[in-house]
């Protein structure tokens, strides 16, 4: 993961139920390689998978989007 200086404007945070995730799954490389996703992690060891997305252009529910289309959930936190 690369490290890089980060306007907070960018970043955004969901709740989800993605438990683990292993590095060759489909959702794995669809976040890895969106040309639009500066940086991403999940929050395994947080009750509330918390997933942060750094994207200067797409919008939450985008991204809310992509991961339900992998069927799981995912809520934005404000």
């Amino acid at each position: 993961m690369k490290i890089m200086d980060t306007d907070l404007n960018t970043v955004h945070v969901f709740k989800t139920d993605i438990r683990k995730m292993d590095t060759g799954c489909a959702m794995y490389h669809k976040l890895n390689d969106h040309k639009d996703i500066q940086q991403w992690s999940i929050d395994h060891d947080d009750i509330d998978c918390v997933l942060r997305v750094v994207s200067e252009t797409l919008q939450p529910e985008a991204i809310i989007t992509l991961i339900s289309d992998f069927g799981h959930k995912c809520q934005e936190l404000v």
